[in-house]
């Protein structure tokens, strides 16, 4: 889903104030039907029995997928939440919810400050101009989520590039299958370590206290999905909210100096920027109608969660940028059973983050025409971003 810059491209927010949904090509070739009102989105996000997170049937219509038996394709899936609707999916999330509540998240608030004030250092030491993203936006959260789940820090140059192969949307389908397949093996290491000698990270606690209810392969599925996750939209989030403030100096000095602030303006830039395109693609289960369109059983749907979070009937003036306004209720964590269960350690992330940042370097700026976005991949954000100070 193309952008423009901060934007979504001007076609989307037309179909939302003209018929609110059309079908569309998708990447992969296939049809589907693009859902693009605030009320509209919410109400496909908010319903899994008529709309469907399928990909198993999905992964069947993706031209260029090499045929892989039923039992492969089972297990290529396995722990992946996105993939499952209720009740599977309800049995893998009460297994990991506890882990990502708020009260747990804040006991790693010290370890968050620590690890963004060294980061702060290095790009101090270093001096400017300094890359955004290769300094902070993407090491701050990949660190946090190696310590979460116990994922060796040493080893983040060779994920986070398979990660980006398997999000570019410009990548062949084969390649993407091939890299996927590689994230799998590393994973299954990773895990076949922590079953056996369990430690007090994430990975270690699901098989201490899930092992029996866990299948090997769940917990590689798992721990893939949290892996690519925890560090992929943070990083984006950081690098691209750090730009939008840029380029809005007012909002950029309310974020500095406002700490009262700060949860409004996360929010705010969540809503504005809504990184994740669209988020898991839907089968229809059912002949059903969305905004007056007829939608048949085995239909794909897409939900363009940019341009909902644009909707006027979400925000007054939702094409302003505006952090003094806040309020949850957008869509840039998804909604319903699917609402990202990452969400609060995210937030946390950001909350340090973006205030550590422009304190440290109050005269921070961008080096003009080096921002590089990353147009085709499934999260958006920035691949470079010189700054000075």
């Amino acid at each position: 889903m193309q952008r423009h810059g901060f934007e979504p491209v001007p076609e989307l927010a037309e179909l939302r104030a003209a018929k609110g949904i059309e079908q569309v090509r998708t990447a992969f070739g296939v049809p589907a039907w693009l859902v693009t009102r605030f009320a509209d989105v919410r109400e496909v996000l908010s319903d899994p029995v008529r709309f469907s997170n399928g990909r198993l049937q999905l992964a069947r219509s993706i031209p260029g997928v090499p045929p892989v038996s039923e039992e492969e394709r089972a297990r290529q899936v396995a722990g992946n939440l996105l993939a499952f609707d209720p009740p599977d999916h309800t049995r893998l999330r009460r297994m990991l919810t506890p882990e990502f509540t708020v009260r747990r998240m804040r006991r790693l608030e010290p370890r968050i400050r620590e690890i963004v004030d060294e980061h702060l250092d290095a790009m101090e030491r270093h001096g400017p101009p300094a890359d955004l993203v290769a300094g902070f936006a993407l090491p701050v959260p990949s660190l946090v989520i190696c310590e979460l789940l116990g994922v060796p820090y040493a080893d983040r140059a060779e994920f986070q590039e398979r990660s980006n192969r398997q999000l570019d949307l410009g990548t062949p389908v084969e390649e993407r299958v091939q890299v996927a397949r590689e994230s799998r093996a590393y994973m299954a290491r990773l895990v076949a370590g922590a079953q056996a000698d369990p430690g007090e990270d994430m990975l270690g606690m699901l098989v201490r206290e899930h092992g029996s209810d866990l299948s090997t392969d769940e917990l590689i599925g798992i721990a893939s999905l949290l892996l690519i996750a925890g560090h992929e939209t943070t990083a984006n989030m950081l690098g691209l909210g750090t730009l939008a403030l840029l380029r809005h100096p007012d909002q950029l000095a309310i974020v500095r100096d406002e700490p009262e602030r700060v949860d409004a303006a996360v929010e705010e830039l969540l809503r504005w920027l809504s990184i994740v395109h669209t988020g898991t693609a839907k089968i229809a289960t059912v002949d059903t109608e969305i905004a007056g369109q007829r939608i048949a059983e085995g239909d794909l749907v897409l939900c363009a969660l940019p341009v909902a979070n644009r909707d006027p009937e979400l925000r007054s003036d939702p094409d302003q940028l505006d952090v003094t306004r806040g309020g949850v209720g957008h869509l840039a964590f998804g909604h319903g059973i699917h609402h990202c269960l990452g969400a609060p350690l995210a937030r946390m992330e950001m909350r340090i983050g973006f205030p550590a940042l422009l304190r440290r370097f109050p005269g921070l700026a961008e080096v003009p025409g080096s921002a590089q976005f990353r147009s085709f991949s499934v999260i958006y954000g920035l691949s470079a971003l010189e700054v000075t100070w």
